[in-house]
């Protein structure tokens, strides 16, 4: 099969043996795996990933010096069953799942496990009881940001928002919008957001923000304590870059929840002292649980959730690298999605 690969921290399209299920698994065609901004500070810092894991108690499941197939946003379509599956599916059914597969030295994660690739190759392996199929009502575009909507459903349920609450939302690339979408369905308001990209804010309030802010006009925590007014403010940070809690910090009125979505995988300085001044709250938060991940494909397929004005590009395996780069420019994409079985660049 053809796949966009990590090799020597670059991207690059090779030939890959076909995966073969075993027990409980099942061999799937990749229809579309969105690119996320996880795998772009992947590819950055495979190299600490295993220094990371280790402080996390976890066993780095991938070599950062074997190749990789990265790719966890997908919708795929069933080609072939391994053995004692229970084929309660059929070959040719679209589907979606967490991206995790139970093999018989663990749970691997797909899309970071040199051993299993992820979606931007053709075929993947994908664990049978996790699959979840896509209604024919539902575009495969739109199975496609299952994953990434439930992290931003994940992240308000987090939040515990009340009606007495008002939510800022740090950062409006894909994270931040799924969050946008998330606060909109649970129907808080008014909801603010802020970014320094005209394009995202107009996505931000295409994905339901009341109100988007420019930080470099407008302090963002400055507006949303005038459009909040006696309401209880919750943050968002949805950037992860270093340097931004310390700036929530400074910035935030007192007794402000924190909820932090953010991936920032290099070190980070706050001052406590000011965050106890306030009594700030801080929840990080991280992915999503079954339950949510199968809620947010039913509210996709339902119409109450829809990422699709997030989709900015199509690929093919060949365009990987290319996309990579160009999303490293906040005003060019938002969400791209390789579709492996056809040709195309950025």
């Amino acid at each position: 099969m053809r796949a966009a690969i990590m090799r020597d921290q670059r991207i690059v399209t090779d030939e890959l043996p076909d995966p073969i299920p075993k027990e409980g698994q099942v061999l799937v065609k990749t229809l579309a795996c969105g690119v996320c901004g996880s795998d772009l500070h992947y590819l950055q810092n495979a190299h600490r990933m295993g220094e990371l894991g280790a402080a996390m108690g976890r066993l780095p499941d991938a070599d950062p010096n074997a190749d990789l197939v990265m790719g966890h946003e997908f919708c795929a379509e069933i080609v072939e069953f391994g053995p004692c599956t229970e084929r309660k599916l059929n070959v040719g059914d679209r589907v979606c799942s967490m991206p995790m597969l139970v093999h018989p030295g663990g749970i691997a994660p797909v899309g970071y496990s040199a051993q299993f690739p992820g979606g931007y190759g053709e075929l993947m392996l994908l664990s049978e009881p996790m699959l979840l199929r896509v209604s024919d009502d539902l575009p495969t575009e739109a199975a496609t940001l299952t994953e990434p909507m439930a992290v931003g459903l994940h992240a308000v349920r987090k939040g515990n928002l009340q009606s007495t609450d008002a939510p800022l939302v740090l950062g409006c690339g894909p994270v931040g919008l799924a969050v946008i979408a998330a606060l909109r369905l649970q129907g808080v308001e008014p909801i603010v957001a802020s970014d320094f990209s005209a394009t995202r804010r107009e996505l931000a309030r295409t994905m339901g923000a009341d109100v988007v802010v420019n930080p470099a006009e407008e302090p963002a925590m400055e507006r949303l304590v005038k459009e909040a007014g006696l309401k209880a403010a919750v943050v968002f940070e949805c950037v992860g870059v270093p340097g931004m809690l310390q700036d929530v910090i400074l910035h935030a009125p007192h007794s402000t929840r924190v909820i932090v979505v953010g991936v920032c995988m290099e070190e980070d300085r706050i001052q406590p002292l000011l965050a106890i001044s306030k009594e700030l709250a801080f929840q990080f938060v991280l992915g999503y649980t079954p339950e949510e991940f199968a809620e947010t494909l039913r509210a996709l397929t339902e119409g109450s959730l829809d990422g699709k004005p997030m989709i900015s590009g199509r690929i093919g395996v060949d365009g990987v690298a290319g996309a990579f780069e160009a999303l490293g420019q906040p005003d060019a994409h938002a969400k791209v999605l390789v579709e492996p079985w056809r040709n195309g660049l950025l």
